[in-house]
């Protein structure tokens, strides 16, 4: 059963590669890709490649009956390796994210102190000075903007 399965699946593959002809792929004035079986006149057409890939051999069917025992893997150093590379990318991202949530509560704190008082310094080039209304109404845009895009 699994042999003419297996043969019915090649002669469909090998079938329809062979009876594929030849694509073509084009750009109208309009910005529209168009595919079809000739080039159009005036226009140039890139070939498309159709081949269809190889199949994969089939592995070999697992019979429990007649089965080997199989020695153990050894401990090789590419496991031990992986393990440590995941742990050390774990680490990483929960610093990271660790230090998004640091920087989040420091916006969210800044924004509620430029939407609640109107009367900010701020220093400027070495010098405190008075925030002016359009000056406080950008922070307070740029802060939104900072939280959207980065805290949930």
């Amino acid at each position: 059963m699994h042999r003419m399965i297996l043969a019915g699946s090649l002669l469909l593959a090998v079938s329809t590669s062979a009876t594929a002809g030849q694509v073509y792929k084009w750009v109208d004035a309009q910005g529209i890709t168009h595919f079809g079986a000739q080039p159009p006149e005036g226009q140039q057409a890139t070939s498309v490649n159709t081949s269809v890939p190889k199949p994969r051999p089939a592995l070999p069917r697992f019979d429990s009956e007649n089965a080997q025992p199989q020695a153990p893997l050894p401990e090789s150093a590419p496991v031990g390796d992986q393990k440590a590379i995941d742990e050390k990318v774990k680490a990483e991202v929960a610093t990271q994210e660790a230090e998004r949530r640091k920087y989040c509560d420091t916006i969210r704190t800044n924004l509620a102190q430029l939407q609640n008082n109107p009367r900010l310094r701020a220093e400027v080039n070495g010098e405190v000075q008075r925030l002016t209304e359009e000056e406080r109404q950008s922070r307070i845009k740029e802060a939104e903007k900072a939280i959207g895009e980065n805290c949930n």
